[in-house]
């Protein structure tokens, strides 16, 4: 039997949950804790409204933030290791791109950070700093090391937070913070979500069901990109798309499900606009979708493993609408992410 990339574990800290399971209940029940921030205020002078993860104190930032947030999921993720297990795990890390209040020497620390005092042999370490898509871009290299035999483990992470006075000012003066002013802006949200992969065979020497068969990862480029004169008519995103989704035969096997990180801005609505016109084949309906920012605001780099983390809940739980789930997320820098899982049953 060949061997496949599997999730075995899975772990997420939200606006809307300390964990997993309470992160997506809360997301399937419609929940938002989009609130007004403590102290921030916009340029009409209101306080912006935005989605605090509420055990991080509101006035930690930068790298200290987002290790706050990701040691916990991360933790979470590896309780699926059989106890007294040590393997060797590679850790991949998708981080937001740069930005105000954002840095690549942040993004050093926050690795640094999350890497410490693990309880298991860390592998190879790498982080992807490319916004939206950086999460579904880490189970892409995963899904590769895994394929190829470089590891047997991988643990793919995203970690974000829009929740830094500099960046929250930048959105403001993009247009891109949702309020009275900016009618097609998004709300800042933080979060971070972590996938336990390994393959089929390993996850059954171990005695682990897998909770979802990665099938399917794809990354492409959009050449008309948001914050430029150039109408975006979807090609990255339907690239990937179609990459992804090779393995779905349209006679037998349909996606019921996607997730993706559609927030409010125009631009983003706009673009998945022509995926159904495009790519409709693996779909009941390339229409439905889910779009999770909705309740724990725009979290960015997290976006990809956390949408995993709903998936992988709908199964569990019974809620799932079919069998097939499509992941995608789109970052500001051009690039395109798409993954298709398979759930159990």
């Amino acid at each position: 039997m060949t061997s496949r990339p599997v999730i075995v574990g899975v772990g997420a800290r939200t606006a809307v949950g300390l964990r997993a399971v309470t992160s997506a209940a809360a997301v399937r029940a419609g929940i938002s804790r989009v609130q007004e921030h403590p102290f921030m205020v916009d340029r009409a002078g209101e306080l912006m409204r935005v989605a605090r993860e509420p055990s991080v104190p509101a006035d930690l930032f930068g790298p200290a933030r987002l290790v706050a947030m990701g040691r916990p999921a991360l933790l979470e993720a590896i309780e699926a290791l059989p106890r007294g297990a040590r393997p060797r795990i590679d850790v991949l890390v998708g981080l937001p791109e740069e930005r105000p209040g954002w840095t690549a020497a942040d993004a050093a620390a926050t690795i640094r950070g999350l890497v410490r005092e693990l309880p298991f042999d860390v592998g190879d370490v790498a982080h992807f700093p490319r916004g939206h898509a950086a999460g579904l871009i880490a189970l892409d290299s995963a899904v590769e090391r895994l394929q190829r035999g470089s590891t047997e483990w991988c643990l793919v992470g995203g970690v974000d937070s829009y929740l830094h006075a500099d960046t929250l000012e930048w959105l403001d003066g993009t247009r891109q913070l949702a309020n009275k002013r900016n009618r097609s802006g998004f709300f800042p949200g933080e979060g971070a979500g972590f996938c336990l992969l390994t393959t089929s065979s390993a996850a059954r020497g171990l005695g682990r069901p897998p909770l979802a068969e990665i099938l399917g990862v794809a990354t492409a480029i959009e050449p008309k990109r948001i914050k430029s004169d150039a109408v975006c008519i979807g090609e990255g995103l339907c690239q990937a798309i179609r990459a992804a989704t090779q393995c779905i035969d349209p006679k037998g096997q349909r996606i019921a499900t996607t997730y993706c990180d559609i927030n409010g801005e125009r631009y983003r609505t706009e673009e998945f606009f022509y995926v159904p016109l495009r790519v409709w084949a693996p779909f009941v309906d390339a229409n439905a979708y889910q779009a999770p920012a909705d309740c724990w605001g725009d979290v960015g780099a997290a976006s990809g493993p956390l949408f995993a983390a709903l998936a992988v809940a709908s199964g569990q739980r019974g809620a799932a609408a079919g069998k097939h789930v499509l992941l995608w997320a789109s970052s500001e820098a051009g690039h395109r992410s798409a993954a298709t899982l398979a759930l159990p049953g």
